[in-house]
């Protein structure tokens, strides 16, 4: 008798036991059917919203040195990098052609201010013999056409004299500003041709202290940009080190390449170590706002869109079901055309919908507006959250398992 009762006990036992684990598990399984997210917590710190930009670096000013006339470089005296003075001799061609010119010039000016002395001295005697009678008046006039004649021709004689003069200085090139040769087209031997256009001999930099980059920027962007603003950018040559600048420039005419429109922008840089050189490809980043202190939001929380399995949580309470059908429903229609990130606009401002974590993991949404942005952080402007709430940015990765 006393074996069945420890029989009869070791079974109720077991049964009970066998009944709680088969309640535990589904209690376990049901919570494990419930999504599981990522969260972070809103914080304060610093924001800084900036616009990404590529462009290239040139000089500010950038002179090209051409020749007025034609002929044969005889003499070349600058190259790559040189620098130069105003004033400065670049280039000599053959000055020959020019020389010979300048002779046949000033002879044909003596021929014509020879021409001028005989006509005046035939002027001279028409009117003395004019007073005395042995000539009529027309004749008098002659003379006085001839020797007007004789002066157009002195003055185009002289003229024609400048002329070559101003082609034998120009056949010499010069410096026209202070700066450093950074393009030379020519060389010893090779002839240059003035006929239709300038040729290009030299182009010359005027001051590589000062340079500008000039990016283009979405117009998606332009809205955002001002003179004067702060500029950081880094260059290929010096990866590690941060250079600065300042926004001088926004051009208003529209680039149109393939349907994207970009705006031309300019930045100053002050490059006094000359480290920074013309052709370089700069990656800008404008600031155009930035706050030292700011609730901040995770960028991520605004682009995370819940589906409708991951609202609705097995095994909930009804008052907790209940409160999460309100409030997505509040939510849903708040716009028609909602697109599950942006719900609304109140008095032009953006709102947006982030979502934290109930019991039983379950979604709750919240309204707010936001301010400055960038990829980490938000401004949190309006809401119902405060710092230390945790958001939901996305889903959580599936947990491996070991083994086969």
């Amino acid at each position: 008798m006393k074996l069945r009762k420890i029989a009869l006990l070791g079974l109720a036992l077991a049964v009970l036991g066998g009944g709680g684990w088969w309640a535990w598990s589904r209690h376990n399984a049901g919570k494990n059917e419930v999504p599981r997210f990522r969260t972070v917590a809103i914080d304060e710190g610093a924001i800084t919203q900036v616009v990404m930009a590529n462009g290239n670096l040139q000089p500010v000013t950038t002179v090209t040195v051409g020749a007025a006339v034609s002929g044969t470089v005889a003499e070349r005296m600058v190259d790559f990098n040189d620098r130069v003075k105003k004033g400065q001799i670049l280039l000599r061609l053959d000055p020959a052609n020019f020389q010979a010119r300048v002779r046949q010039a000033k002879a044909q000016l003596a021929s014509a201010e020879a021409q001028l002395a005989f006509a005046r001295g035939n002027l001279e005697r028409s009117q003395s013999l004019l007073a005395q009678g042995f000539i009529a008046a027309p004749q008098r006039d002659q003379s006085r056409r001839e020797a007007e004649v004789a002066v157009a021709s002195l003055d185009v004689a002289r003229a024609q004299l400048d002329a070559v003069e101003t082609d034998l200085n120009n056949s010499v090139i010069r410096a026209p500003v202070d700066g450093v040769v950074i393009k030379r087209s020519v060389d010893v031997g090779q002839t240059v041709a003035a006929s239709f256009q300038t040729p290009e001999l030299f182009l010359i930099a005027k001051d590589l202290r000062e340079m500008v980059i000039q990016t283009n920027v979405s117009e998606a962007d332009v809205g955002l940009l001002r003179e004067g603003q702060q500029v950081r950018f880094v260059v290929d040559a010096f990866p590690a080190r941060e250079f600065e600048g300042k926004v001088q420039q926004f051009r208003l005419n529209a680039l149109n390449t393939q349907g994207v429109v970009t705006y031309t922008v300019i930045v100053d840089v002050a490059n006094p170590d000359g480290l920074l050189k013309p052709g370089m490809t700069a990656q800008t980043r404008i600031v155009v706002a930035s706050k030292s202190q700011a609730m901040r939001l995770p960028t991520a929380a605004l682009r995370f869109k819940p589906d409708e399995e991951e609202l609705k949580v097995k095994g909930a309470s009804a008052a907790t079901a209940a409160s999460a059908a309100a409030s997505a429903a509040a939510v849903e229609t708040a716009r028609a055309d909602d697109d599950g990130v942006l719900s609304s606009l109140r008095n032009g401002a953006r709102v947006f919908r982030v979502y934290t974590l109930g019991q039983d993991q379950q979604l709750k949404a919240h309204e707010v507006t936001v301010g400055i942005s960038n990829t980490r952080f938000t401004e949190l402007v309006s809401g119902d959250l405060k710092r230390g709430d945790a958001v939901v940015t996305r889903r959580a990765q599936p947990e491996k398992k070991d083994g086969p």
